[in-house]
């Protein structure tokens, strides 16, 4: 199915999609909140301080347990600038990379305003939460990436030596444009991960981390996902280190029982590739969510971006039913997130009932304007 046709979608395939909405995007937040705490620790530092077997629940960040970083901030506007993207093709305005980005410099809006009450009712509801406001570490890739109206493009990229995983940890939602193509999808991706990290290894690996999402969200196993993620760089300028990450994770599967050594190995310098291979060896080893999870955020690298894309991948592999329910009691933002969740959801599946020549929605425009 191509991004220019629509899906019929059963009553059972929808409430399916949402629940793999819901959990790609709260398994990011939680994955975030998990390892935020502990983000800049090497594992010794974790080990001294929560005890021999590293850290095994949420802790205190920023005042309180189950905060999330810039990680889960800008996954949510990387929703809600799909969701204006699908709403504003009514107008003949179709190209999702400037809609995306749109978004992004709504999200950098919130890193330098007080709070909401100044903002133009074309930037919507998303950016009137004020939890979002909280400035929560953001790197300096971000902050220019983002500083101005100019986008980087794969021609003419924003910090084109930048290798750190931030652009690839924003990036699952992309891979829930189930009636996408996956080629289109890792095209999406690598367009707007070089809006703040140019070059091709962080590029690839937003690439590929979003068609291994695209493929759970559609039903596929995470193996089977990651073979196609590998089928889909064969060939791309600069391919080899992301594709031999990915195959790196998946041997490494069957080396014995998982240790936080072989996350470290995985992970090596925290680079956009080494984090990517680390998420999918603990979503694929990890005995159930929160063992992957704490797998993931127990090493030197970077453990927030580890625990976000480690949870994307196994909120879109399971649902949102397999995520620990006393972890979402505490998760900062937790409405928030419900509610982009199922507003994605309904535009994907029901978008033409929302907007489009037989009528709109008065409240849907004004919650996604078209400006």
């Amino acid at each position: 199915m191509s991004a220019t046709t629509g899906a019929v979608w059963g009553r059972v395939e929808q409430q399916d999609f949402r629940s793999r909405v819901r959990g790609t995007l709260l398994g990011v937040a939680l994955g975030d909140a998990l390892g935020g705490p502990v983000d800049a620790l090497a594992l010794d530092e974790i080990r001294a301080s929560c005890g021999g077997e590293g850290l095994l629940d949420l802790a205190y960040g920023h005042g309180r347990r189950g905060t999330v970083t810039h990680h889960t901030q800008l996954t949510l506007f990387t929703v809600d600038g799909l969701i204006r993207a699908q709403v504003r093709r009514d107008t003949g305005a179709w190209h999702p990379p400037t809609d995306v980005h749109r978004a992004y410099r709504r999200w950098a809006a919130t890193q330098r305003d007080w709070g909401p009450d100044e903002r133009r009712k074309e930037d919507g509801w998303l950016a009137r939460e004020e939890w979002l406001y909280a400035r929560r570490d953001p790197t300096r890739s971000l902050l220019i990436g983002f500083g101005d109206d100019t986008m980087g493009t794969l021609e003419k990229p924003k910090n084109p030596g930048e290798l750190g995983p931030e652009a690839v940890a924003r990036s699952a939602p992309f891979g829930l444009l189930v009636g996408w193509e996956p080629q289109l999808v890792l095209q999406l991706a690598i367009e707007c991960a070089a809006q703040t990290h140019g070059h091709p290894i962080s590029c690839l690996a937003a690439g590929a981390y979003a068609v291994i999402v695209h493929g759970l969200a559609r039903g596929e196993s995470l193996d089977g996902a990651v073979q196609r993620a590998l089928v889909l760089l064969a060939g791309r300028p600069g391919y080899q280190p992301v594709a031999g990450a990915l195959q790196h994770a998946l041997g490494a599967v069957r080396q014995g029982m998982p240790t936080p050594t072989r996350v470290e190995e995985l992970a090596g310098d925290g680079t956009a590739d080494g984090l990517l291979a680390a998420s999918v060896y603990c979503a694929l080893v990890g005995e159930d969510v929160r063992h992957g999870l704490c797998l993931s955020i127990n090493q030197s690298g970077p453990s927030a971006a580890a625990g976000a894309l480690t949870g994307g991948l196994l909120g879109a592999l399971h649902g949102e039913t397999a995520l620990p329910p006393a972890w979402l009691t505490e998760l900062e933002g937790r409405p928030t997130l419900l509610e982009l969740a199922d507003d994605f959801a309904m535009e994907m599946t029901q978008g033409p009932a929302l907007h489009g020549p037989a009528g709109s929605s008065p409240a849907w425009l004004t919650r996604y304007p078209r400006a």
